[in-house]
């Protein structure tokens, strides 16, 4: 999928994501991943849309994205990320293990193109830890730390 050394291509589109994560419609969260560089940083991307599901009760007349799942859109950002980092990436999982200091500064709305920028902090065995901070227009709307870890599928 990725040439392994390097700053890799710029941009995985949805479906090379649909191959990383096991993430579904309605829980797929993030449409692109962009500025990658392998095993340390990347940019997710969610186009928000009046359609998402959640909208229909979150909230009647005036939507907002929920901000747990800003927090999942970061984590499967950088489960994405760590999947291309990975040497055997068809054969593991990223699972969420924590979230910490998550901080929501502005709504995030219909219209809205969300970018989630994941920055590891640091990788100890199968244990990856991130900073995650979204934004929109360049405003940060959303921050977070998180922990996941790497298993078997």
């Amino acid at each position: 999928m990725l040439e392994k050394s390097g700053i890799d291509k710029t941009v995985i589109n949805i479906e090379e994501i649909m191959a990383l994560i096991p993430h579904r419609y309605p829980m797929l969260l993030i449409d692109q991943l962009t500025e990658i560089k392998r095993g340390e940083s990347a940019v997710g991307i969610k186009c928000v849309t009046i359609n998402e599901p959640f909208f229909q009760g979150h909230f009647p007349g005036k939507p907002v994205m929920p901000g747990v799942l800003i927090v999942e859109a970061m984590a499967q950002s950088a489960a994405a990320l760590v999947m291309v980092s990975l040497e055997e990436e068809e054969e593991k999982l990223t699972y969420f293990m924590s979230i910490d200091n998550a901080k929501f500064r502005k709504p995030v709305v219909p219209g809205n193109k969300l970018e989630l920028h994941i920055t590891k902090e640091r990788h100890r065995g199968v244990v990856w830890r991130f900073n995650g901070v979204g934004k929109v227009d360049g405003q940060v709307v959303a921050e977070a730390t998180f922990t996941a870890m790497i298993a078997d599928k």
